[in-house]
Parts: structure tokens; sequence; C-alpha cells
């Protein structure tokens, strides 16, 4: 075949075996051909190209346009430039400041629209024009799906960016895809329990939901979740992406029998309801007996600042806050505050951890070859990233982490501290079995091109 064997250690060859026949030695991991052992392979290079593929239009704009300010720190990171933000901090880390296995990073980017076709474009021509190694973004689950399946056809790492369905790492995961990201399930457990002690267990819901897999999903862990605890859902209306005006979803709440809305939106869709929501009256209203509430179960900084005076005391769940105090949070605020005048959101910061943690694998695995890099993110564990311990867990390429319950706060100091953190949900309370129900997927085998 003109080729050669690769060195095959026993867990890959566990995972080869299990695909059986013609597809186990068409893998990369047993034959390589020449010199292209794999897509976009930068041997005879001086620079590595990763695609940072984001909403710059659309609904998730103002997120998309935070996480490629980090994806940027991040290079400048990587390169040796700045103050090094999280590579300070990160336990353990094989990353020098000298680029990738001695290679310059560079980068490419594109506009995902908050549409999957229009994000698959960009990554294929990423892929294929500009010889992206990696693509990471996103803020939207719909979007991620269909581009973590894209890179698994094409031979590439797909990092995800803000995802948080849970089919990202449920049904539609991927062996060549990995979420640092949280989940709707683990926003429902940790959660919950917040709801419970503040509002009782005899309320009834009115879920407001956008209409594609990220809020299907967010509203079947929060039914999920606060049913078990004797919650009644009285009604779950969908509502179409980029919608503006939220006024006739909004109108019937107001005589449904409910004294709680769910709302189960992001980015501007949430700004918008929610405004439109407080404006109406909802937040004013009493029903049932009981004082009516607002509860957003997926938050961010940015989302409290679209929103102003309106997410005051409205809880919700994060994946990061940057007025954490532990020394990573703090030195990855101070790096991008450095640079960019403002503090990072959490979509930021998730895009720049994915960032290092590709880099990082790269450089452990001493190789860009996905499955190279695949052998090294399963399994991992880590620390010093703002998450405190965080498993990267081999089953289903999803992160293990503490969960922060948030609310709006009723006093802020400035235009950026909206949200105050009221709980750290440990790991073990938001840790799933990836093999049961609707997180049962079959991560296939790793495609090196």
């Amino acid at each position: 075949m003109g080729g050669f064997i690769k060195p095959v250690n026993r867990r890959t060859l566990l995972k080869g075996s299990a695909a059986l026949g013609a597809a186990a030695f068409a893998s990369p991991y047993f034959f390589t051909k020449g010199a292209s052992a794999y897509v976009n392979d930068p041997t005879n290079k001086s620079s590595v190209v990763l695609g940072f593929n984001v909403p710059q239009t659309g609904a998730y704009a103002d997120e998309g346009a935070d996480e490629l300010r980090a994806y940027e720190l991040a290079v400048e990171h990587l390169n040796g430039g700045g103050d090094g933000g999280l590579m300070n901090t990160m336990k353990p880390m094989a990353l020098k400041g000298n680029g990738v296995l001695g290679k310059k990073v560079e980068y490419t980017t594109g506009d995902t629209q908050t549409k999957s076709d229009a994000a698959r474009a960009s990554a294929k021509r990423m892929i294929e024009k500009d010889g992206a190694l990696m693509i990471t973004g996103g803020s939207s689950s719909g979007v991620a799906i269909a581009v973590q399946s894209l890179c698994q056809e094409a031979g590439v790492i797909f990092m995800a960016g803000l995802t948080h369905s849970n089919d990202t790492t449920g049904k539609d995961r991927r062996r060549n895809g990995f979420r640092h990201f949280f989940n709707t399930e683990m926003t429902g457990s940790g959660l919950a329990p917040v709801l419970k002690a503040n509002y009782g267990t005899d309320r009834k819901a009115y879920h407001l939901t956008a209409d594609y897999t990220w809020g299907w999903s967010q509203e079947g862990s929060i039914k999920k979740y606060t049913e078990a605890m004797g919650w009644e859902t009285v009604n779950a209306v969908k509502t179409p992406l980029g919608a503006g005006d939220f006024s006739q979803y909004i109108t019937p709440v107001l005589n449904s029998g409910a004294d709680v809305l769910v709302l189960n939106h992001y980015g501007k869709d949430m700004v918008n309801s929610l405004t439109q929501a407080v404006q109406f009256g909802l937040r004013d209203k009493m029903a049932n007996g009981k004082q009516f509430e607002i509860i957003v179960p997926l938050y961010s900084r940015l989302m409290a600042q679209g929103a102003g005076d309106s997410v005051k005391g409205i809880f919700g769940s994060t994946n990061w806050h940057w007025s954490l105090q532990d020394e990573a949070s703090q030195a990855f605020v101070k790096s991008f505050g450095a640079k960019y005048g403002f503090p990072p959101s959490q979509a930021a910061h998730t895009c720049y951890v994915q960032a290092l943690l590709y880099a990082d694998a790269a450089e452990r695995a001493g190789t860009f070859n996905p499955c190279g890099i695949v052998e090294a993110l399963e399994g991992f564990e880590f620390d010093g990233m703002g998450n405190g311990p965080t498993l990267y867990r081999a089953e289903d390429h999803q992160c293990f982490k503490k969960v922060l319950v948030v609310k709006g706060k009723e006093n802020p100091s400035s235009q950026f501290d909206l949200l105050e953190v009221v709980q750290e949900v440990p790991t073990e309370q938001v840790t799933y079995d990836s093999s049961e129900g609707e997180f049962a997927g079959d991560l296939g085998a790793c495609n090196a091109g």
C-alpha cells in the first residue's frame, strides 16, 4: 500500500476492532498514506489554521462577537503574546507559549448566521479552502449539531462553543466532537432545588420555548425536574427563533392560570421576551394567591445587560461568570478586560477554554492527527480553567463540572454587575448516565479524513 503501520496501543485496538472489517482498516489509526496522514496535515508548514465559526449576524450576534474576541485572545496567548491568561493557571498543561507543536497559530472566521446550512457551508469552506485543522464556535445547538456532523464527515476536530442542548453530546454525539459547556439536564437538576426553596412545590408553569433543538431540550429538562417536585405544566408554546415581538405569545399567559413563566429563550430572544413580559405587568401580577414569577433557565451576562432592570430577582443558570473569585476566573477576566475594556461573557469563556484545550491536547499527543487529539481528550481531567475540577467524559465527550445558579442583582454596582451567583452546584448533583434514554448515543469511530 506504500504506507506504514502506525503504532497501536490496546485502547486504540479495542476502538478499532469494534468497527470491524473494512471500516477498521480504512482508519488512519491503522494505515497512513505517505505524507498526508490526515486532513490538512501541517507537517511541512510553519503554521496551523483554526476555524472560528460564530454567529456574526442574527439573534445570537452579541454572543458571537464576544466568542470571536475570546478566540483572538486565545490565539495571542498560544503564540506567546499578552499575559498568557489561563495558560498560567491550567493544570496539567503542556503548552509552551510558542504556538502548538512549535507551529504558529493562525485562524479564519465564518458567520453561522445562527442557521445550520450557513454554518455548515462556512465550516466546509474553512476546512477545504483555508486548511483549518479544527472548527470551533457557535451559540446555537442546532448549529453545533450540524457542524459537529460535518466535521465528523470531513475528518477534523469540532470543539463546540456555546451549545446547551442535551443532544449535542447525547443522541447526536460524534467521536470527533467535544463540548466544554454544560447542558439542559445539568440546568434542570441544578436549578430545580433552588426554585423549590424559593417558590415552593405548588406552582403552575407556562413555557415559551425557542422552536429548535435547544429550546425543546431546555423545556424538557425544566419540566422533568419541576414536575418531579410537584409543579404542574399548564402549557408550553413554541416560538420562532428571532421573533422580535413576543406579545402574541405573552398575552395568553395572563389568563392561563399559570403563576410562573419559564422563558426557554436565549440571546436577543430572551432580552425581548423578558422585557415584554415585564412590560405586560406579569411580575406585578398575583395568581393562585401567589406572586407571579419568571424564570430564565439559561442566562448570560450579555443577556442580562440587554434586558436591564427586567432581570432583577430572576433565577437562572450559567456555565461561568466573571465575578467568580478563583485564580483562573480572575486571570481570564484580567486578560480579557485589558484587551477589550469590559468583562467576558460565559460564551467568551467557554470558547477561549475550548481553544486552549484543543491546543493542549495536540501538544500532549505530539500530533495534529484528529485521532491523536481524541485520545488525548477522552477522559482528560483538568483544573485551573475557571470551573473547578473538570472531566472530559470519554463515553460522550461531555465536560462535567460544577453548575452556577444565578439571580439578577437587585442593586447592581455597574452595567456589568448584573448577576449574582447564589449557588455553586457540585458536579455530583448534575452528573447523569450517558447510556440511558435521551442521553444515549453512539460516538462512532474517529475520522481523520
